[in-house]
């Protein structure tokens, strides 16, 4: 068995397995729509993630979404739902 480390991703697998679902590619439309959203609002999100601050990335109202650094999107622990710990955050 090969080394996790030295492993190659078989990104055809992850996508079949995760990534064709319906459920995820209605989640990736949300992160779409709302960087759309913010962009056509004038917001810079050239080089950073548009964070929506409860977690769920359908949720698109204006007061659900904030413009954020990679490294301050990604930094948190999700929960096994995929919401955020810290609501603050």
């Amino acid at each position: 068995m090969p080394n996790s480390k030295t492993a190659k991703r078989n990104y055809r697998k992850e996508y079949a397995n995760y990534h064709s679902s319906a459920t995820q590619k209605k989640n990736r439309a949300g992160r779409n729509a709302a960087r759309a959203k913010l962009k056509k609002g004038g917001a810079l999100v050239k080089g950073k993630d548009v964070a929506h601050r409860n977690g769920n990335p359908r949720d698109n109202r204006r007061s659900n979404l904030a413009v954020k650094t990679v490294s301050q999107n990604r930094s948190y622990a999700r929960t096994k739902t995929a919401r955020k710990r810290n609501p603050r955050a």
